[in-house]
């Protein structure tokens, strides 16, 4: 699978990416061109806020779809666990296995961690805001997950917060 190796930087060209899919497919960044796309990283499948954050996206993803946008998760767990995980709570979009995290590093939220004195490499929960032409255009790191998709739908159509 190809990676570009530039970094994520909000104002600039979001890196493109392919990873695999749910079924076996393949799908690239790079695809979606002419529409606005959310990039959601999340831990780990079928845990609580994980799952509570992919349902919040499921929930508004009518609404991202009436404002040209489409949503996309990535975590490090293979496409097989994405296919458990959709099936059991109904999601209906995209979710990217990127196993190896390399477009985890691209996006800089595979990073050092801390739980209970354990330092450990993992994925912080962040999201990204990219727009039709593929700029990076906001992003929210290390995110608590309550709210949190309604200011990306605001965002996503230039609905201020304040």
């Amino acid at each position: 699978m190809a990676v570009i190796k530039a970094k994520a930087i909000v104002g600039k060209k979001a890196p493109d990416f392919t990873l695999q899919a749910m079924g076996g497919r393949e799908v690239s960044l790079s695809q979606f061109a002419g529409h606005k796309v959310v990039l959601f990283f999340y831990p780990k499948d079928l845990t609580p806020a994980c799952t509570q954050q992919s349902c919040d996206f499921r929930d508004a993803y009518a609404e991202f779809g009436k404002h040209n946008t489409v949503v996309i998760g990535i975590s490090n767990d293979p496409a097989e666990r994405h296919e458990r995980f959709a099936a059991k709570y109904e999601l209906p979009f995209e979710l990217l296995a990127d196993t190896e995290h390399r477009v985890c590093e691209l996006y800089g939220v595979w990073q050092l961690k801390k739980l209970y004195g354990r330092e450990y490499m993992g994925l912080v929960r962040s999201t990204f805001l990219i727009d039709e032409k593929g700029k990076l255009v906001q992003e929210w790191r290390n995110l608590r997950v309550k709210g949190h998709v309604q200011e990306v739908l605001n965002a996503a159509i230039g609905k201020s917060d304040k």
